[in-house]
């Protein structure tokens, strides 16, 4: 199993990223996907799910409506649509598959 997270930078508040998550090594289109993330000196955090079909998608309470969760079983990937970032937003994002974690991408919200 293979997930590489991309697509994490600076964004000012207020901002827009998206990232994404290529895997590999596993059926896609049958799995549930999470995202999570960890800021500096905190526990990891859970962000939102997604199941094969990306028919049921839910959320951490933090998001409020913020951020999207999707995916595309043709290209195996999973999306992370999020718009109105917040400085408390800046973390580390994790794509999670079962036991399996990616290296993180970074995600910096500043002015």
């Amino acid at each position: 199993v293979q997930l590489v997270e991309s697509g994490g930078g600076l964004v000012q508040p207020g901002g827009s990223l998206r990232l994404t998550c290529a895997a590999s090594g596993f059926i896609f289109s049958n799995s549930y996907m999470r995202w999570y993330r960890q800021a500096a000196g905190k526990e990891r955090e859970y962000v939102a799910f997604i199941d094969g079909s990306g028919g049921f998608t839910t959320y951490g309470d933090f998001v409020k409506g913020r951020f999207i969760i999707s995916r595309d079983n043709a290209k195996n990937m999973v999306f992370l649509q999020m718009s109105s970032l917040k400085p408390e937003d800046t973390a580390v994002y994790y794509c999670n598959y079962e036991q399996h974690w990616g290296q993180g991408t970074q995600v910096t919200v500043s002015s």
